[in-house]
């Protein structure tokens, strides 16, 4: 283990995330998003290969024993994917950033509806803070209810980035249940090639040829986002998930820095108040799960007979 580079690594993985998402939205203006979803997952295939063939793990990381387990999470995914890019057209990156945070928040919910795990009260309080500021964030951009002179493409935006972050939450409860008996190598590419085969189920609905700057800049968030999931992977080789996981949130200072100075994005006070929120609610969860663990791991060892 150490922790110092697995850090680094997912530092590197969600820049890299958080850059990909940027050149999706500078190109997602007249691409429709299952277009820009064949674009990321594509593109990040030959990455993903090189990454398998250099671990030489291109044989047997790519065996599976349960293919449908690995359509629902690509099924899932791919729709967390295309409603993600969808909302990036429609609202400021670092709201999308931060609406996208509820995912792990959802998670705890949907492991304990469908995975039977215990969620006590501590767990379940932090989810409601973390959903209290989703809602702080959602209130302005759902006037439209009330309101007819609302904007509706960010209320759809909105909605979109929300439900991408239900199926977010979803894809993570069918990974659970895969890493019980699949490699990460397998379950990180047959994710892309589902991904890729579904997104072009979009094409009746009105693919357009990309300009040559719009495919320059999808090509490179799908060769940048295979590189994020090599480094996001490696992360969890060199240091706990709750180590590491709590640097998620620093996507949210490279979405507010590259909305402001790239996309003249100002953040508005609803917005950094509900994502200060979410991310509080997150740090807690990871490092009450972080303590948990410690606890677990000191019991078993007290009770493992000696000599």
């Amino acid at each position: 283990m150490n922790p110092i580079k697995g850090i680094l690594l997912k530092i590197c993985a969600v820049l890299l995330f958080i850059t990909m998402s940027s050149l999706i939205k500078a190109a997602s203006g007249r691409v429709p998003a299952g277009e820009v979803v064949f674009f990321r997952s594509f593109c990040a295939l030959p990455i993903i290969i090189i990454w398998l063939a250099v671990r030489r793990d291109l044989r047997t990381g790519l065996r599976v024993k349960s293919p449908l387990g690995h359509f629902w999470r690509g099924f899932a995914g791919t729709i967390a994917m295309g409603s993600g890019f969808a909302g990036l057209a429609l609202l400021p990156l670092p709201e999308v950033t931060a609406l996208a945070y509820a995912a792990p928040l959802l998670t705890v919910v949907f492991a304990a509806m469908f995975l039977g795990e215990e969620v006590r009260a501590f767990r379940l309080s932090a989810v409601a803070l973390g959903l209290v500021g989703v809602l702080i964030i959602l209130g302005p951009r759902l006037t439209l209810l009330n309101d007819p002179a609302g904007d509706a493409g960010a209320a759809a935006g909105a909605l979109l980035v929300l439900m991408g972050a239900v199926c977010a939450a979803l894809a993570q409860i069918y990974v659970r249940k895969l890493v019980q008996s699949e490699q990460t190598s397998a379950i990180v590419f047959y994710f892309s090639i589902t991904s890729t085969v579904l997104s072009l189920l979009t094409i009746p609905f009105g693919w357009v040829v990309p300009t040559g700057q719009e495919a320059t800049l999808l090509i490179t968030a799908g060769l940048l986002g295979g590189v994020g999931q090599i480094f996001l992977t490696s992360a969890y080789r060199f240091a706990d998930a709750s180590v590491v996981a709590p640097f998620d949130y620093v996507s949210m200072i490279f979405a507010l820095a590259i909305g402001y100075f790239i996309f003249d994005e100002v953040p508005t006070h609803s917005m950094l108040a509900g994502a200060a929120l979410i991310v509080t609610a997150g740090v807690a969860i990871i490092l009450r799960e972080h303590k948990l663990g410690l606890e677990r791991a000191q019991q078993r060892k007290s009770t493992t007979p000696q000599g």
